[in-house]
């Protein structure tokens, strides 16, 4: 059974900052938030951390907001859907962060520093020399009100740190155990700006508290920075903020790339656009990335998000590090595109037949066609995007064949077989089987299997070496389109 406490419902939440484009370990955490919060009958709260005016833009906003939509996520809380702690974007909730800064000031959790930046790399640099932890060193957590007028004097800025305990921080993080942080390897940080802007430090465990949320599920890069936010849930609690609780953490593995190297968001397999691109399917794509780090069961890959949301166990997590393996993943969304019933596919396809995609004009498309081949290109795709290659010879005047495929197909005899082809596909009924049997006998002719006998056929009327079951297709072509592209081909191998 998945860890969830018994007294509480079961609120996490998702709260990404709006820069650049979403990317796949990003996705990774908002699905594991979602499973966690739909498999215990909770509330996903669905924040944006946009407190930095330098990196954060509307567009990047607007982008996640459309992701979510795409992947399927839907949100209790949050933009556009609103809910009892409103407003769900950092940048307008400031005066809250600021109310709750002072409040940590006045019971002493936190204290006004004035270290420059030149004296802090100079402490810093001598305890590396010394061999010692080269955190804060806390040179202003004691000072006088005489040496803090004497600083304001000089006119020095000062930022807010918080006050870490001088006793270890001790946790059980959901995916590893219980964790132990001792108080030199945490020392005191900084919460508010020198201009008074407070950070990320701050601001998300304020609203984790006020938010009432019960567990947070992120990912492994942010482990350190855990305990300092477990000593200020409870600082929080202590000054009334939030409903008191210290929320339950799990941390998940890492998500490895190229190299064995931690994904970054600047690795071009890391954008979720990417995959929007090249015609993944939500379904697919959401299911591989459930297997970084956990799995349905041991011998089965494939399954719905529903199956995934009434299985999921944080507890389950693995804790290792998970390989990205683009292959995989396009494996995967291949099995789920086969799953699609054969309407839900042919509209699945729908932009990937119409321009910018689609080379053939507008009205050249005839959806009866494309509808007849639907079933057999549904077995072969392995991104939705390629069913514009399998099918573009149905609707261009022209197959399209480069020169690798017409001179792989085209061999020394090739016009005889095409021309023996040509004569028994004039004369034959036109259905599959009949235009199979034609070919199977003029390849005869000529010692040939059936293999053999029809490449010079698929190029001369597909353009390519590879497609869809050539009879079929040309079935649906017909019979003038198709002997029209056989003369066609006949003449260029006579020139």
């Amino acid at each position: 059974m998945a860890s969830a406490p018994s007294s509480a419902p079961v609120r996490v939440r998702f709260c990404p900052s709006p820069t650049g484009n979403p990317h796949v370990g990003l996705v990774r955490t908002a699905l594991f938030n979602w499973a966690f919060a739909r498999h215990h009958g909770g509330t996903l709260v669905f924040r944006i951390e946009d407190t930095d005016a330098a990196r954060d833009s509307e567009e990047s906003y607007t982008q996640l907001l459309d992701a979510m939509r795409w992947l399927g996520f839907d949100w209790d809380e949050g933009p556009e859907v609103g809910g009892p702690h409103a407003p769900y974007r950092q940048s307008q909730r400031m005066d809250l962060y600021r109310e709750v800064a002072e409040k940590l000031l006045e019971a002493g959790h936190a204290y006004r520093c004035y270290c420059t930046a030149e004296e802090l790399e100079e402490r810093r640099e001598a305890a590396r020399k010394a061999g010692q932890p080269s955190g804060y060193d806390g040179k202003c957590r004691t000072l006088t009100a005489e040496q803090i007028a004497a600083y304001e004097a000089e006119g020095r800025a000062s930022i807010v740190r918080f006050r870490m305990p001088d006793e270890p921080i001790t946790f059980t993080d959901l995916v590893r155990g219980e964790l132990t942080f001792a108080p030199e390897n945490v020392t005191d940080y900084g919460i508010v700006r020198a201009n008074g802007t407070p950070l990320y430090t701050l601001v998300n465990p304020v609203d984790d508290a006020v938010m009432e949320i019960t567990h947070v599920l992120r990912g492994e890069d942010l482990l350190s920075s855990t305990p300092r936010q477990v000593a200020l849930y409870r600082a929080l609690a202590e000054i009334g903020v939030g409903g008191g609780t210290v929320p339950a953490f799990g941390h998940l593995p890492y998500v490895m790339g190229e190299g064995n190297k931690k994904l970054s968001k600047r690795d071009p397999q890391a954008s979720l656009n990417l995959y929007r691109e090249r015609g993944f399917l939500p379904e697919g794509l959401l299911n591989y990335l459930s297997l970084l780090g956990w799995s349905l069961s041991a011998d089965r890959d494939v399954f719905s998000l529903e199956e995934m949301v009434e299985a999921f166990d944080i507890a389950a997590v693995n804790a290792n590090p998970a390989r990205f393996d683009l292959k995989k993943a396009e494996a995967i969304n291949a099995d789920h595109i086969r799953l699609l019933d054969v309407k839900a596919f042919i509209g699945a396809c729908e932009p990937w037949l119409e321009a910018p995609h689609a080379p053939w004009a507008p009205d050249a498309f005839d959806a009866a066609a494309f509808e007849a081949l639907a079933p057999l290109a549904q077995t072969r795709l392995t991104v939705l995007s390629d069913i514009t290659a399998n099918v573009d010879f149905l609707f261009l005047d022209e197959p399209v064949a480069d020169e690798a495929s017409w001179t792989k197909a085209m061999k020394p005899g090739a016009d005889a077989l095409l021309a023996s082809v040509r004569t028994r596909l004039a004369e034959a009924d036109w259905d599959a089987e009949t235009l199979k049997a034609a070919v199977l006998a003029a390849g005869e002719e000529h010692g040939l299997k059936l293999g053999k006998a029809q490449a010079p056929l698929r190029v001369a009327v597909t353009g390519r070496t590879v497609g869809l079951p050539l009879f079929e297709s040309l079935e649906v072509l017909g019979r003038e389109r198709t002997l029209a592209r056989v003369d066609a081909a006949l003449a260029k191998l006579a020139g």
